[in-house]
């Protein structure tokens, strides 16, 4: 059996949250070479948007951070540096949404473009909506580097909403998993609201009633392009990173011919189980891989041939034709027909 790490050693993020940490640290006086000391990143390619980092390497940057500076104003302030425009595409397609509520959908969706250190969810309750973090990090690291990472996702959320938003937008409430640390008093200062600790998981609340408001840069051509491009981006890493990327390229090899979850773990040499295990913790599943394998045919055919539907829906493994166009209402939120200009 090969074994390959997850998503957090994989190379296929821009260095923009490691430039913006070592932004912070070089104005206390900490050189960018202490601060990517055995990390692996090159000092001279933190600004270069080709460069390709790992999750990994800016958590290891983030260790520096801790062994290095004793303010604990680090995080915060690198959280406040993150703004939209710093993602590319993915910060692009966040902004050009046409409804708040679709920021927070398309944060989610598309949260795997953005160096995520943490799982994040949102939902609408009670008359907020609220973004739940229900793993404090995706791999096992100290408390001190959980807590560090929190203090900054906090304020990166705070300050991409307000981006967004364009003015203004403080949380009613935040909470933390933890107890409160000696600089408490950082945390209102830097999200603008109460915040609780020893709550049974972290969240920041909002109001919903932002969630139908239109933010200033929505714009319906726009919005749509850029989340095309998501799209193909989230494809693209899933095809080539990880274990997701072994159970794409093995889907792939035969359409049509989709070998199951159990053969698949075979040819890996693990158990169904395992391989179950492993996917989670590339926040996927095998039933949305082949979704998004059969989704790709999908579209490809019908934008390649003139393949009536009931024959693409036979070649990605339908039994029925019905079932495939339903499938493809909820990938792509069009019909076949509309999808083909028909």
């Amino acid at each position: 059996m090969r074994n390959r790490a997850p998503l957090f050693n994989e190379r296929i993020y821009a260095p923009y949250k490691i430039a913006a940490l070592v932004e912070v640290l070089n104005e206390q006086g900490i050189t960018p070479a202490q601060s990517l000391k055995d990390t692996g990143v090159d000092e001279q390619r933190i600004y270069d948007a080709s460069a390709l980092t790992s999750v990994r390497q800016y958590v290891a940057v983030c260790g520096n951070a801790i062994a290095l500076s004793a303010n604990a104003e680090t995080p915060f302030k690198t959280g406040s540096r993150l703004h939209l425009s710093a993602y590319g595409m993915y910060g692009y397609a966040l902004m050009s949404c046409l409804e708040m509520r679709d920021y927070f959908r398309l944060g989610v969706k598309y949260h795997s473009l953005a160096t995520p250190t943490l799982v994040i969810e949102w939902s609408e309750r009670d008359g907020k909506a609220i973004w739940t973090f229900p793993d404090a990090l995706l791999f096992n690291e100290s408390r001190q580097i959980r807590q560090f990472l929190i203090e900054q996702q906090f304020t990166q959320h705070v300050t991409q909403l307000q981006d967004v938003f364009g003015g203004p937008c403080p949380p009613l409430k935040a909470y933390f998993s933890y107890s409160a640390p000696p600089h408490v008093h950082l945390y209102s200062k830097y999200l603008g609201c109460p915040c609780v600790f020893d709550h049974d998981q972290c969240e920041l609340h909002y109001d919903s009633a932002i969630l139908d408001i239109t933010p200033p840069l929505g714009h319906k051509l726009t919005a749509t392009v850029m989340q095309q491009t998501c799209e193909r981006l989230i494809g693209q890493a899933k095809v080539s990173s990880g274990i997701s990327g072994e159970v794409y390229q093995r889907l792939l090899r035969r359409p049509g011919e989709f070998p199951s979850m159990q053969l698949i773990a075979e040819q890996l040499d693990m158990t169904p189980r395992n391989l179950r295990r492993l996917l989670q913790a590339e926040n996927t599943s095998f039933t949305e891989i082949l979704d998004d394998v059969r989704c790709s045919l999908a579209t490809e055919y019908l934008k390649t041939t003139k393949m009536s539907t009931d024959d693409i829906a036979l070649l990605l493994g339908f039994s029925e034709p019905t079932n495939f166009r339903r499938a493809f209402k909820r990938w792509t939120g069009k019909t076949t027909g509309e999808y083909r200009g028909d």
